[in-house]
């Protein structure tokens, strides 16, 4: 279907067989909105249905949207999560159920490391994510790359440490990332700077004229320092054509970087000059309200071509708010690369 246009939507809830993953019940639903970001655990969602069954235990619920567009169905999953704390809302003699949800992560989130665990140097860093992340009863896919994810540093599990927070520091140390569809099933791979989608005033036209734009440049720098131990490695930013670079500003803003996880075969000097431009990015943020498009998540990113509001370039997605109402309305803020 043409998501650009309008469609009818229907939205349910289905409680999950907690073994299988598969559809049981359905709930009417009500209201809500799901939210995701690019850490913790990506995605959480408030729900209002209706006959939610209390039975003292937790749930496993997916919730679907339901289309139609011109003679032309569609059913498309839009989050599964772990439903807790259900309370009763009355109005008058009528009762609705809100429901907390939080993403399939929660349940690795849950779990204590052992005391002495760590991610040992040359280790195939994807392969420990999934491994950690194993504890989940979803898929887990990997990537297919030309170079594997090596880790060139050990890395130690602190105090209280769990298997969602070890998996992300060991896909910060190697530059990957972590993906939730609406099924629970995760994907892990690099990050990726190509476009998925075009967003325009001329293709794919789904952004609403309303869109704010901030430059945050207060605490941006030009200049970065990455140390280890007794070691260190600078980056300057003197492009001319970079309106934070030291020419353009007139004046140097440093930035120590000491927490340093070098990629694979990357040396100092070139962690410095990867992550002066990644601190660099949080310069120009917009926000906007947008229809749904499938398949796009905060990690991903997104050209945006609408010239009325000054706005083209490549973006990437930071976090979203999806409501369950016409059109599935998505608002979205981006960080212009």
């Amino acid at each position: 279907m043409d998501w650009s246009k309008g469609y009818e939507a229907r939205y349910y809830l289905s409680i999950l067989d907690k073994e299988t993953m598969r559809d049981m019940d359905k709930l009417e639903l009500v209201s809500g909105s799901i939210s995701r970001s690019l850490t913790d655990l990506r995605e959480s969602a408030s729900f209002d249905c209706v006959r939610y069954p209390f039975n003292n235990e937790e749930k496993y619920i997916r919730v679907w949207l339901d289309t139609v567009q011109d003679g032309s169905s569609g059913h498309t999953p839009l989050f599964t999560g772990i439903a807790t704390s259900p309370k009763d809302k009355y109005s008058g003699n009528l009762r609705t159920n809100t429901v907390e949800m939080y993403s399939v992560l929660k349940i690795a989130e849950d779990v204590l490391l052992s005391r002495g665990w760590y991610a040992p140097v040359d280790a195939n860093g994807a392969k420990l994510v999934k491994t950690l992340l194993s504890i989940i009863n979803v898929d887990i896919f990997i990537e297919e790359t030309e170079t594997q994810p090596i880790l060139s540093q050990s890395i130690i599990a602190e105090q209280n440490e769990n298997h969602r927070s070890m998996a992300d520091k060991i896909l910060s140390a190697i530059n990957w990332r972590l993906k939730l569809d609406g099924y629970g099933n995760i994907y892990l791979g690099p990050l990726n700077k190509n476009p998925k989608i075009i967003f325009s005033s001329n293709e794919n036209d789904v952004l609403e004229t309303s869109v704010d734009v901030s430059y945050d440049w207060y605490s941006a720098p030009n200049i970065l320092r990455a140390t280890i131990d007794d070691t260190s490695a600078i980056a300057r930013d003197d492009d001319p054509k970079s309106p934070l670079s030291i020419i353009n500003r007139g004046r140097e803003v440093w930035f120590e970087d000491s927490d340093v996880n070098l990629n694979a075969n990357e040396t100092l000097a070139e962690y410095a000059q990867r992550m002066l431009k990644e601190y660099q990015q949080v310069a120009t943020n917009i926000s906007y309200d947008r229809r749904y498009w499938p398949n796009v998540y905060p990690g991903d990113v997104v050209n945006l071509n609408y010239p009325a509001q000054n706005i083209s370039g490549d973006f990437l997605v930071s976090s979203q708010s999806i409501t369950l109402g016409p059109n599935a309305k998505t608002s979205e803020e981006v960080i212009k690369l």
